[in-house]
């Protein structure tokens, strides 16, 4: 996985240097599969995204895909790439979305 990114067309944005069990947020990552490591969001980040997934949260759903074979990384992918969304999450399919006789929510 490579860290730089053209934005624009114009401006090289470069990722930062690597810190350890941490996957730098940015747009130089452009598939689930590169996100290896609990993300590291940019100082300044405000999404709900970067709020609320915790390491913890990370541990339990990183290596998770509901029964259509949709990844946790797949869906928290465009909230890692960009670092300015206000949510950062989408759901990969209807599975994704708690029914009304769950007795857990997370």
């Amino acid at each position: 996985m490579g860290c730089t990114s053209s934005k624009d067309g114009h401006q090289t944005i470069k990722c930062p240097a690597p810190v350890a069990g941490r996957t730098h947020c940015g747009p130089w990552l452009k598939k689930a599969e590169d996100i290896v490591d609990f993300p590291l969001f940019p100082e300044g980040t405000k999404s709900l995204l970067s709020k609320h997934l915790t390491q913890e949260v990370w541990n339990e759903y990183k290596d998770e895909c509901d029964k259509y074979g949709v990844s946790f990384k797949t869906c928290i992918l465009s909230g890692c790439q960009n670092v300015d969304s206000g949510i950062g999450v989408y759901a990969g399919s209807h599975d994704a979305y708690p029914s009304s006789t769950s007795s857990s929510t997370h």
